[in-house]
């Protein structure tokens, strides 16, 4: 019995490994073929490129707008609130779509007590700083913080002893000013603001008062987050920030995915590719401990697509730590200017396959391990462990406190600028590619 059953995984894992490769390979095409075609089409009117809003509640007074990114085939619904993807609707390899982000039907989820009280960060912007900071100078008993041109700044502690993005009210609880960008050669687009002041208490500062005594990080910025959905089925992010005093800014997309649909279960059967030859080891509070280790021979490795649930409960250190996985992969060095591939997602039942290209040096893997089933989503289905996954392209966790990490300072006069783009397909029935370029880093 356990000879067969192990040999019917295998043979699963080998068919879907094959539909894999015809995926990426149909990809490649369709991408050539939807260039061609978008040369002669710029108008609204074509292949249902659209994009609108709606009312979604309010917040502390303040409207809250729904708007809808749409091609025809793939749809991402975004919240001024937190700039959250609410939902984002793909297509499986027979055409049907369904809703592959986690999150929640009404405003209200998003704000529930046990919402707040396990702070997953559904779809949102995470800032000033996505990830961990840990103590000053990583100091025991210090408070979370960094050292920055000789000046000490502390930082809430709202995840032990770590500042963990962007503390109590980072940009995930802040509403945002939004502008569309009308469909214009086969994209349609929105545009994010937001305006973080310095100092305790102001919004995205980085320290409630409150609730610790901290400084905040330093600096006034201004950031923009652009979303563009083109009809290849890339929606990118293109960020963007100023400060008028030397800070430190890292920010990301916190989307939970399950390709096989919003609320139907375990993660655990994705197959997960990362392009990644190392990682960054944490300690028992999920800092990292400043060492750049290598995944070879560790359950690590995703190189090679591995299923997520695979190794996922081996008897290792770090898994242990982070009841799964919770850290930060390194990137491998790129191979041309612009946009490099991060990770291939794929789900086997359904055909679909998230390719995540970006600019950054590393990207976090989150397993959903802290999903405890007191949330209920957007389909009214319980989100146990598991349920659903993170990928959040980044640098590095506490990067303040660790010189040898690439650096996530930001001067006055600098622009910080990063794109990171998800390609939706389904063995070769979307267009998703990972050509796509973009100039400039912070």
């Amino acid at each position: 019995m356990h000879k067969s059953s192990r040999a019917a995984r295998a043979a699963a894992l080998g068919l879907a490994l094959a539909l894999i490769v015809a995926a990426l390979a149909a990809t490649t095409s369709g991408a050539a073929k939807s260039r061609h075609h978008d040369s002669h089409h710029g108008s609204s009117n074509h292949h249902g490129i659209s994009v609108s809003s709606e009312p979604f509640g309010s917040f502390n007074g303040q409207a809250v707008e729904r708007w809808t990114l749409s091609n025809g085939k793939v749809t991402a619904k975004i919240l001024t609130y937190g700039g959250i993807i609410q939902e984002l609707w793909a297509p499986d390899r027979k055409g049907r779509k369904a809703n592959v982000t986690l999150g929640f039907k009404d405003l209200a989820g998003y704000n529930s007590d046990a919402y707040i009280k396990s702070n997953p960060y559904f779809g949102a912007i995470i800032g000033r700083y996505g990830n961990r900071i840990g103590p000053v100078g990583g100091q025991v008993g210090a408070p979370p913080g960094f050292v920055l041109d000789g000046n000490t700044y502390t930082l809430d502690a709202n995840n032990g002893v770590a500042s963990l993005h962007g503390g109590f009210t980072g940009f995930d609880k802040l509403m945002w000013d939004a502008t569309q960008i009308p469909p214009s050669n086969g994209t349609v687009g929105l545009k994010l603001t937001l305006h973080s002041p310095e100092g305790p208490g102001q919004p995205g500062s980085g320290c409630d008062p409150t609730k610790n005594p901290c400084t905040g990080y330093p600096g006034t910025v201004d950031v923009t987050v652009t979303f563009t959905l083109d009809n290849r089925n890339n929606l990118r992010f293109d960020y963007a920030a100023t400060t008028d005093k030397l800070t430190v800014l890292n920010l990301t997309n916190h989307s939970y995915w399950n390709l096989a649909g919003e609320g139907s279960g375990t993660i655990n059967d994705h197959l997960l590719q990362l392009n990644a030859p190392a990682f960054t080891p944490v300690d028992k509070n999920l800092i990292p401990t400043g060492v750049i280790k290598p995944v070879a021979n560790t359950p690590f490795d995703f190189t090679r697509f591995h299923t997520i649930g695979e190794r996922l409960r081996g008897n290792d250190e770090q898994l242990q730590f982070g009841r799964g996985y919770d850290h930060n992969w390194v990137l491998a060095a790129p191979t041309h200017p612009g946009l490099n591939l991060a990770a291939r997602l794929f789900e086997p039942t359904s055909g679909r396959l998230l390719t995540i290209l970006t600019q950054e040096p590393g990207i976090q893997f989150y397993s959903g391990n802290f999903l405890d089933g007191t949330l209920y989503g957007t389909s009214d289905r319980q989100y146990r462990q598991g349920d659903g996954l993170a990928l959040e392209t980044q640098h590095f966790p506490d990067s303040p406190n660790h010189p040898n990490f690439p650096s996530t300072e930001l001067d006055p006069g600098q622009t910080y600028d990063t794109t990171t783009v998800y390609a939706f397909s389904a063995d070769g029935k979307g267009h998703g590619h990972s050509r796509a370029h973009s100039s400039g880093k912070h």
